[in-house]
């Protein structure tokens, strides 16, 4: 079996990474020069997830920092804490930044003889050579030709991206407020260092706004030493309507993209690795042909899963968004009732970590 992928990003590489320990033969086909992701953006990865890819694709224990707890927090009720995630017998997320998974996957494939890098050629003349071939970059001919059907919502927000650095501390507790400009998350990734994610409506984020400023203001735990270049993206969310066109599998943040509010985006790309080693080993058990039904069955198998976990979350954004714009501290009120409920409690913490199981 030969499987050809496009694109170049961390979902490209980790699934080439999960399939060339199948001893499948694996061609990365690059249609422009490899961009090294920016240093100042982290994943988030739930326990089941990291399980997982250490087992599965590869041991990145050394790169990870795992957070104990989550506390929720939101402007409308000053300082009281609205949700408590926590587990006493283990961690409930990890994280990462996206350029030290990218130098990892780099590497280790780079010397894997079941992998290789060839240039994307515009006729397309190279689709005949393989078996599958997963496609995951959003700008390429192929994607314009065949997936540009999809439910899109433009969220009129920005992201701002961060690494604080600061004074040593006991730093496993991850820390979300839903400010009256949006959501802001501080995510450890060390003793001395934290990143930071502020998602800001274009309505609230006026000239005389600094995002630095903002940090500051929000902080209430780190002695700040340096706050690292800002950089911005426009958040939208999207789900693909349909996943693939013959034997071309649509892949990563082409399929589905999602507010980064929950840290979830690369956690639903990690799910559907999963799902698609499972039915090309469970084809390869049968005897039965490595061919394009992969790809009918991958989308029977994920498509409304991952379509009502991306509904999921941006239930979470719409309802903190609606607290924002009517300003009542009805909602977080009536929310921190709720999540004292330890099942309630639990049902989320599982929702976070395995996703949508049916």
């Amino acid at each position: 079996m030969k499987v050809g992928i496009i694109g170049t990003g961390l979902s490209s590489l980790t699934l080439a990474k999960a399939l060339v320990n199948e001893k499948i033969n694996v061609d990365l086909i690059i249609e422009k020069k490899i961009k090294k992701p920016n240093q100042s953006r982290t994943i988030g990865v739930s326990k089941a997830n990291l399980e997982f890819f250490n087992n599965n694709i590869l041991d990145i224990t050394k790169i990870v920092w795992k957070l104990k707890k989550i506390e929720i927090f939101t402007d409308n009720l000053k300082q009281e804490k609205l949700i408590n995630f926590e587990n006493q017998n283990h961690e409930l997320f990890s994280i990462f930044k996206n350029y030290n998974l990218f130098q990892l996957l780099e590497k280790n494939l780079s010397q894997n003889k079941y992998f290789n890098k060839i240039p994307f050629n515009k006729n397309l003349s190279f689709l005949k050579n393989y078996n599958l071939i997963i496609n995951s970059d959003y700008s390429n001919i192929i994607t314009k030709k065949y997936f540009t059907k999809k439910i899109e919502k433009k969220y009129e927000s920005f992201a701002y991206t961060a690494i604080i650095k600061h004074h040593d501390i006991n730093n496993h507790t991850a820390t979300q407020i839903f400010t009256k400009r949006g959501p802001l998350a501080f995510l450890p990734v060390s003793r001395n260092e934290t990143s930071v994610v502020y998602s800001i409506h274009f309505s609230r984020n006026k000239k005389k706004d600094n995002i630095e400023d903002l940090i500051k203001y929000y902080n209430f735990k780190y002695k700040i030493k340096k706050i690292e270049k800002i950089e911005s993206f426009e958040l939208k969310s999207l789900n693909l309507r349909s996943y693939y066109h013959n034997n071309i599998l649509a892949f990563g943040d082409l399929l589905h993209r999602i507010h980064p509010l929950a840290g979830q985006g690369f956690n639903m790309t990690i799910r559907d690795i999963s799902t698609l080693i499972n039915i090309i080993k469970n084809k390869y058990s049968l005897g039965l042909p490595i061919d394009s039904s992969i790809n009918k069955e991958f989308e029977d198998v994920s498509k409304h899963k991952n379509y009502i976990f991306s509904n999921g979350v941006d239930l979470v954004h719409e309802f903190f968004n609606l607290e924002r714009k009517i300003n009542t501290n009805v909602l977080s009120k009536s929310v921190k009732i709720i999540a004292k409920n330890p099942y309630i409690n639990k049902l989320l913490i599982n929702f976070a970590d395995k996703g949508i199981v049916i």
